[in-house]
């Protein structure tokens, strides 16, 4: 199941609705963005239910990029109860982002 895109009324909508979401601060032209999109999708499908997985395009949403302090990409926000309780620049393995999710559960 592909991550969904979403703008910043999705994304406030969805950071409320859920106890945890994997936020994914992105970029159509960066590739170490496209490079992790496919683990994303995986780390999505794998805990659904559990956690929701989102991106957001930085270029697009330039005002919520700016609100989160978003200076590099990709950047992953875990957000827990609404609140931001992780941050993470940079592309890592599947299993990072697993690890991340399994924390905060």
């Amino acid at each position: 199941m592909a991550v969904m895109q979403v703008n910043t009324e999705e994304f406030r909508k969805t950071v409320t609705e859920n106890k945890l979401v994997l936020v994914d601060f992105f970029a159509t032209w960066c590739g170490p963005c496209r490079m992790v999109a496919p683990l994303l999708d995986e780390v999505s499908e794998e805990y659904q239910g559990k956690a929701a997985v989102v991106k957001v395009d930085v270029d697009e949403e330039q005002e919520l990029a700016e609100e989160f302090g978003i200076s590099s990409i990709p950047t992953v926000i875990l957000f827990k109860d609404g609140v931001p309780a992780a941050t993470h620049v940079g592309a890592h393995p599947k299993d990072f982002y697993t690890d991340l999710i399994e924390m905060h559960l």
